[in-house]
């Protein structure tokens, strides 16, 4: 008779009494220790046709999106998304440079907080008026070129970002970051020109 793994995971192994048979003992050892291993997937899709009925505790890596997830029981939770390399975004336009008030280069990159996948952000511009209105061009959008699918929300979010108290009747922008990977700059006008604004450590859900 079958015993199982003295480390309760419940995986079987025969006993010099059963019956001899090699493929019904590698198929055991295979199909019980394979679902405790961290599985790859080249998708989430593909995951979904493959595990029709996932377990708490099940480890899989979505090779897509780079993310290493846990079935915790009522769905797929992200335990980590692989290299969280910061990466410079290019000004939409020549009135922003970077290193606005000596804060570093204008940067995102994605984060784990709480088994969600964030967005954050860090460095600072220097920004340019070209009309005495305060009226950015583009709507005030400030990335050249839209976030990558994985760095794009669900939806608009909306977080409030530091900007100099200098020709500006308030401390603080809004940047609008939309669901097509654009990062729009709100908030000035005739009387708030603030010559830098900055990013470190703003966040946000994806």
């Amino acid at each position: 008779m079958a015993l199982t793994d003295p480390y309760g995971q419940n995986v079987p192994y025969s006993t010099m009494t059963d019956q001899a048979n090699a493929q019904t003992l590698g198929q055991g050892l295979v199909e019980n220790i394979v679902p405790r291993t961290v599985m790859r997937f080249p998708s989430a899709n593909v995951r979904g046709a493959t595990i029709l009925k996932p377990v708490a505790g099940m480890l899989s890596w979505l090779q897509d999106v780079r993310k290493l997830e846990v079935y915790d029981g009522t769905g797929w939770s992200t335990v980590t998304a692989g290299t969280s390399a910061w990466k410079t975004i290019t000004p939409a336009a020549d009135i922003y440079t970077h290193n606005g008030n000596s804060q570093g280069t204008f940067q995102y990159r994605l984060v784990n907080l709480f088994g969600e996948l964030g967005l954050m952000f860090r460095g600072g511009l220097n920004v340019s008026y070209p009309t005495p209105n305060g009226v950015l061009p583009g709507g005030g959008r400030l990335n050249q070129a839209v976030l990558p699918v994985e760095a794009r929300p669900a939806s608009l979010r909306t977080v409030v970002v530091p900007c100099s108290d200098v020709n500006s009747t308030r401390i603080t922008l809004k940047l609008d970051i939309t669901k097509d990977g654009i990062l729009n700059l709100v908030g000035t006008d005739s009387n708030s020109k603030p010559p830098w604004v900055g990013f470190n450590g703003v966040f946000t859900s994806l």
